[in-house]
């Protein structure tokens, strides 16, 4: 029996195959049954453990688990207490509305693992006691003799035994964008996940060539489970708003507590009974909490997410919209995310030193050809002969597909194949033409041992024979080229310099050949002494709106680091171009994240932050990467499409999962860019900046307008007259009026230079100093001249207290409707705010006049409000008791402006 430690701890990639087979105590015949079922007692069946959907009962524990909820509840016990039962209603209501928003949000998350067993759920060809068997994957076990094919995707990790001309897509666990090419030489040195060519991993897809291998690992053993324990044990940071949101609400508690226990006692010694003091600090708790708050804010998140919709970013969770909003860092993958993931032919160079720049991206035929260093577009091929022989020989040596139907290119094949039909199209010869004028007599197929691929064909009276492949395979072939000009060091030193630029090179080459016979079987030995050609560079391009959403990040002050499995100078290449790395920046490699050590030294954590671009960094790696981040100070954004990009998606602050990606990714990630568009993920991080924006507009109002009644009250206790307001009046502004049309700050439209902005500091509170200016000042006003009203009202008029209530509640509310368009923008005038931008602030202020007039003359709320009808004289005293707010609140930002500005 094998000791499952042993297993673990072997580098089964610096075994040769005899090793490898003694060590499972196994062979090409594979394992008995008896044997099978002690492995699988031992370690279990090939499967990954399923999580566990949460309910719905838990998501609405989750959103009842908020302390400004606690506070809420607090105050609702205590009006029952106290014998006002409809203040807790009004309370309960509250929190009612806002868990059921955000419970319908947040229902159908935390699927990832059960994605990730989907890709093990698949039948394998085993060799079983001498005969080939079809099993269930899960039923596997280390040591089985598995047999691989084009198409079938890997069951379990294997060590290769065979590979004949084996191909194997492994970009959803590595990121590389090409498929892998297969050997079964032992690697004697340690390497990374993507270069263990001698291995294949459970989930990757066989693309080409056919294969054997014995089963290494099992379940979570494997790979793709080592990620399954990460998205399922891994920590998610909490996003930016909650952490804030928690500080300001314990903020808040712990104020409205000291307050009322220093009043409490104040008015103990002043002789007010303890009833009298209890109703009082429940009137004060309802002044200073926000009650409106937990709705405006899952409002505003959900305005955002409706809007972020419309820009192809889908939000799963409420509070991701601001996080993406407050990174610091956007941590994006390569392939497919700021690339097409798509081949592109973009030069071909020719013998005689001509060169041809090709436009266009992705697998279609839609682009120009242009020589090198002018705009001059190629219209006809007769007039450059080696263009036209080049672009020939590609449609015929090829095994792709590419046809335009409908409006539409289909396409199949290998990639270079594809793109290299794409280019007859683009430099306007049909392939299908070329193949009827040309015809084929016979092909060589392209296997990745021999690396060409060669067609034999007629031109004329005679039989040519044209070559692509790798470049000092194909030079092989060739004539010695000295006689034309050049060498072939020379050919290979220019491959070489366009592979370090990031470009795929492939060789041409083609001469008479005396093969006759229709529809041969073409061998090696058939082809003659060849002449080349030239060279076709590939690359899988740059999205077009990469570069200019990068810059756009820059001058947001948000830094954009790659983190790809690609190689690293493709990496550098790239990120060159594209603006993210500097000259004086390393490419950091999984191999040099390996020699650093643990991850959480100093070492590991200087190298991380040196850099902007990793390359050939395995997954695990990648989350180690964004955990020195996230531990470093900065909210981090991490992009990814594939399984390898899980981990990293939970653990980051904000997982953006691509919407072409994997089911495990889209399900891990808090939100989904629909087009995989890097521009999307800009604009989702401007959405996101509007999000927070209005969120604070709407604290200022609700804050602002609180402590206004503290204030209010504070100075009626100190001048020794009757409380302004009645504890069930405060609710009514609180949650009522207040309530309302704070919801029209929630769907504010963003102010243009929110994007010209640094990213909040991650320490930074909701309060700045702005913004706790603003409110301390408009509570004085507010509060004073609701404070001056009532001791005018009950000193000088001597009204009665129910009716000076009345006049002093019909105030507040009319403060509350102007001062709302204070709360529009922090800097900006009202006056130049345009009211087009949000016709919502309008509606909903007349529709709180409306309302308020209207319980004026409902029996049953005169009652409860102690309200009564109004004269339009006594409407239009206190309107214009209300406008002195906006005046000074627009002399503050006058004055606030021109001292920014001076000190800048």
């Amino acid at each position: 029996m094998i000791d499952k430690a042993i297993l673990i701890e072997k580098k089964w990639h610096s075994l040769e195959s005899d090793e490898v087979l003694t060590t499972l105590k196994t062979s090409s015949e594979g394992l008995s049954n008896s044997e099978v079922q002690e492995r699988q007692v031992a370690f279990g069946r090939n499967t990954l453990p399923e999580k566990h959907r949460i309910n719905l009962w838990k998501i609405i524990f989750g959103q009842l688990v908020n302390p400004l909820i606690f506070i809420l509840i607090a105050a609702a016990i205590a009006s029952v207490v106290i014998g006002e039962p409809k203040d807790a209603i009004f309370i309960f209501l509250v929190i009612l509305i806002n868990t059921a928003i955000g419970a319908f949000q947040e229902y159908n998350a935390e699927k990832s693992a059960a994605n990730l067993q989907k890709l093990l759920r698949i039948t394998s060809r085993v060799m079983r006691e001498g005969s080939e068997q079809s099993l269930d994957s899960e039923e596997l076990v280390p040591g089985d003799f598995v047999l691989l094919e084009s198409g079938s995707k890997v069951p379990a990790d294997l060590r290769l035994i065979n590979a004949n001309g084996l191909e194997i897509d492994e970009s959803f666990l590595t990121g590389e964008s090409q498929a892998v090419i297969k050997t079964i030489d032992a690697i004697k040195k340690d390497v990374v996940v993507a270069d263990k060519k001698n291995m294949a991993f459970a989930g990757a897809t066989v693309m080409s060539g056919r294969g054997s291998g014995i089963v290494i690992y099992t379940g979570l053993d494997t790979e793709v489970g080592k990620i399954a324990q990460n998205v399922s044990q891994g920590e998610s940071a909490k996003p930016p708003l909650i952490l804030r949101m928690e500080k300001f609400t314990k903020n808040i508690a712990y104020f409205i507590v000291v307050l009322c226990v220093i009043l409490a006692v104040l008015l103990r010694f002043q002789g007010m009974d303890m009833s009298a003091i209890f109703f009082f600090v429940v009137a004060l708790s309802v002044s200073a909490i926000p009650e409106g708050l937990p709705v405006s804010l899952t409002i505003a998140l959900a305005v955002a997410t409706k809007r972020m919709a419309k820009r192809n970013v889908i939000v799963r969770k409420l509070t991701s919209v601001e996080s993406l909003g407050s990174c610091t860092v956007i941590a994006s993958d390569k392939t497919g995310t700021l690339t097409v993931n798509q081949q592109t032919v973009k030069k071909i160079y020719l013998p005689d030193g001509k060169s041809f720049d090709i436009s266009g991206e992705g697998y279609n035929g839609e682009g120009e050809i242009y020589t090198t260093g002018t705009s001059e577009k190629i219209r006809d091929l007769s007039d450059f002969n080696g263009l036209k022989q080049i672009i020939e020989i590609s449609i015929l040596a090829n095994e792709g597909v590419l046809e335009k139907k409908k409006d539409k290119w289909d396409y199949h094949g290998d990639a270079m194949d594809v793109a290299l039909l794409g280019l007859g199209y683009k430099a306007g010869v049909s392939p299908m033409e070329i193949s009827k004028a040309l015809p084929s007599i016979g092909k060589i197929p392209y296997e990745s041992e021999k690396k060409f691929s060669a067609s034999f064909y007629k031109r004329g009276s005679n039989t040519y024979c044209g070559m692509k492949g790798a470049v000092e395979t194909v030079l092989d072939f060739c004539s010695n080229p000295e006689e034309r000009g050049f060498s072939k060091e020379q050919v290979l030193d220019q491959a070489e310099e366009l592979a370090k630029n990031g470009y795929r090179v492939l060789a041409f080459a083609e001469n008479t050949a005396s093969l006759s016979q229709q529809e041969v079987h073409a061998r090696e030995e058939d082809i003659p002494e060849l002449e080349f050609v030239g060279l076709i560079c590939f690359i899988d391009p740059l999205r077009a709106e990469a570069k200019s959403s990068i810059d756009k990040c820059k001058k947001a002050g948000i830094k954009v680091i790659m983190i790809t499995g690609d190689h690293p100078a493709t990496a550098a290449n790239i990120s060159r171009e594209i603006g993210i790395q500097n000259d004086d920046q390393p490419v950091i490699t999984g191999k040099m994240l390996l020699q650093a050590g643990n991850p959480d030294g100093e070492k590991f954590k200087e190298l991380v932050l040196s850099t902007s671009v990793f390359g050939r960094v395995s997954p695990q790696q990648k989350l180690e990467i964004v955990d020195v981040l996230i531990k470093s100070g900065e909210f981090v954004a991490v992009t990814g499409d594939g399984v390898n990009d899980a981990p990293a998606l939970k653990r980051a602050n904000i997982g953006v999962a691509m919407g072409s990606g994997t089911d495990v990714a889209k399900d891990v990630g808090a939100m989904i860019v629909v087009d995989d568009n890097f521009s999307s993920i800009v604009a989702g991080v401007e959405e996101g900046r509007f999000a927070y924006d209005n969120v604070r507009k709407v604290i200022y109002l609700l804050v602002s307008t609180g402590a206004s009644e503290v204030f209010m009250v504070l100075l009626a206790i100190i001048s020794g007259l009757p409380l302004p307001l009645l504890a069930v009046q405060l609710l009514w502004l609180n949650l009522v009026t207040n309530g309302i049309q704070d919801k029209a700050l929630a769907v504010e439209a963003g102010e243009p230079e929110t994007m010209e902005r640094k990213p909040r500091k991650p320490s930074e509170g909701i309060f700045n100093k702005i913004m706790s200016l603003q409110i301390l000042l408009s509570g004085l006003v507010i509060g004073g001249i609701a404070f001056g009203y009532w001791y005018h009202l009950i000193k000088n008029v001597q009204m009665d207290e129910q009716s000076a209530r009345n006049l002093v509640l019909l105030l507040m509310v009319l403060l509350q409707n102007v001062h709302i368009f204070n709360c529009r923008s922090e800097r900006k005038s009202t006056f130049k705010i345009s009211i087009a931008k949000n016709y919502w602030l309008i509606i909903l202020i007349i529709a709180v006049q409306a309302l308020h007039i209207s319980i004026m003359y409902i029996p049953s709320m005169q009652e409860i409000l102690r309200v009564a009808p109004v004269s339009l004289n006594e409407w239009l005293t206190v309107f214009a008791l209300a406008i002195p707010v906006i005046l000074v609140m627009e002399v503050f930002k006058l004055i606030y402006n021109r001292m920014a500005t001076n000190t800048h």
